[in-house]
């Protein structure tokens, strides 16, 4: 079960990541209102705060989380950006997440 539990926090915290970069992206290059900064920090700092809720190392963790973010990334492709990702897209967030399963659920000594 921990292993559900890590994957839950990985996924949330990348969304939030996500949001946090999309809402002041939509306000440089899209045109849209200066106040979606206000939210986009608020999920920049929910990010942050969710990546220090895991209990093992830190640079392990930051390393073992791009994994994730790869494979929600292409989500967002698809659901927000519209654009259907690809076979590679698929076969390189299915890598990714390999790694992510070797650096954080691998049997530690000590």
């Amino acid at each position: 079960m921990p292993e559900l539990k890590t994957l839950s926090l990985f996924f949330l915290t990348a969304v939030a990541e996500i949001v946090g970069c999309y809402l002041p992206y939509l306000w440089l290059r899209e045109g849209k209102s200066i106040w979606l900064l206000v939210p986009g920090a608020v999920s920049l700092a929910l990010f942050a705060w969710l990546l220090s809720l895991h209990p093992t190392a830190a640079g392990r963790v930051y390393a073992a989380y791009g994994g994730v973010y790869i494979c929600v990334a292409m989500i967002w492709l698809g659901l927000v950006d519209g654009i259907r990702p690809t076979l590679w897209d698929a076969v390189g967030s299915a890598v990714a997440l390999l790694g992510m399963a070797i650096i954080m659920f691998a049997p530690r000594h000590a």
